[in-house]
């Protein structure tokens, strides 16, 4: 039977072995720290150029990816409570951020307004969403109209004619603009068209993501620096490449469709995001805001996440009505 080490040598053996593990632990502690340091950095540099958190932006951005497109994928209906309440805060948000700047918005009624779209652009045809987002216009400039039968919500006709504008303006740009996802989750009124609504969104994510490391890395001239100060030039061009590659890898593996189809889609969508992405920009620096609300940690406001989204919605569903049935 084999002695173990007694005396000296045991001991020495045993100060040996604790030095080494707690070098080895220091170096850990150390590579740890530095890591810890880089990655501070360049979430630092992050904050500075867009003022998000990028761990909240990060882990907010997953959980609302994996409950969207997990709806589409799983149960559709779903797609349409998300959607509904994505909806309503967005035009909850931008009719606030209206009524600090002076314009009177209904807001309850804009919301209903709103949500009526959804129901008509999943269950009936085309043609009845555009009867119902007319109808909810009419419904909530008449009850702007009324609203200024009373002597306190007066405020000159002029004052009346710039509240019903922006009125209809909340309404086309989150209500219409949204119904078009509706429209292309709709298994009867869009076959296959939420594996296109997902490629949709999947692109617009991969151009953001484009434009913030090439911008962050290598972002030099400014594209408008008097709408969105941020913006670079080098950014839209990381932007267009990660458009592109996306748009061919999900023409080929999630929509079918022939290769070349991702230098129509990646393109388009990299014009309505930026676009989105500006538009949004302008109203928020016309009204002298920088996000439109809080409620999304690292990302502003719902509308502030959706600003690329909408429009690229409008685009997908025309591509889908244009170049579908030349794939089927």
């Amino acid at each position: 039977m084999a002695q173990r080490p007694q005396g000296p040598d045991f001991k020495a053996q045993a100060q040996a072995a604790r030095a080494d593990f707690e070098r080895q632990l220091q170096e850990g502690r150390a590579q740890f720290d530095n890591a810890r340091a880089q990655f501070d950095e360049v979430n630092e540099r992050i904050r500075a150029r867009t003022g998000r958190n990028l761990i909240l932006a990060i882990l907010i951005g997953l959980g609302a990816g994996v409950l969207v497109l997990g709806s589409l994928i799983f149960v559709t209906e779903l797609f349409m409570v998300f959607a509904a309440a994505a909806i309503a805060l967005a035009v909850v948000e931008l009719g606030t951020a209206l009524r600090a700047s002076g314009r009177d918005i209904p807001r309850t009624a804009s919301v209903i307004a709103a949500l009526a779209v959804v129901p008509a652009s999943y269950y009936l045809d085309a043609e009845w969403r555009w009867v119902v987002t007319m109808a909810g216009i009419a419904f909530v400039v008449l009850w702007r109209v009324v609203e200024y039968a009373w002597p306190s919500r007066r405020g000159g006709a002029d004052a009346l004619l710039r509240d019903i504008t922006a009125s209809i303006l909340v309404l086309a740009y989150v209500g219409l603009l949204a119904s078009f996802a509706v429209l292309l989750a709709s298994p009867s009124a869009s076959p296959g068209g939420k594996w296109w609504l997902i490629a949709a969104v999947v692109v617009v994510v991969a151009t953001d993501t484009g434009a913030y490391a090439a911008g962050l890395n290598f972002g030099r001239h400014k594209m408008a620096p008097e709408i969105s100060p941020g913006k670079t030039w080098e950014g839209f061009a990381g932007a267009g490449v990660a458009a592109i590659v996306a748009g061919i890898l999900l023409s080929i593996f999630m929509i079918h469709v022939p290769w070349w189809f991702g230098f129509v889609l990646g393109p388009v969508l990299l014009f309505t995001a930026t676009i989105g992405d500006l538009a949004e920009s302008l109203i928020k620096r016309d009204i002298g805001i920088k996000d439109m609300s809080g409620w999304l940690p690292g990302h502003g406001g719902v509308l502030d996440r959706l600003d690329s989204i909408l429009p690229s919605m409008a685009a997908t569903y025309a591509l889908y009505l244009i170049f579908y049935p030349l794939f089927s």
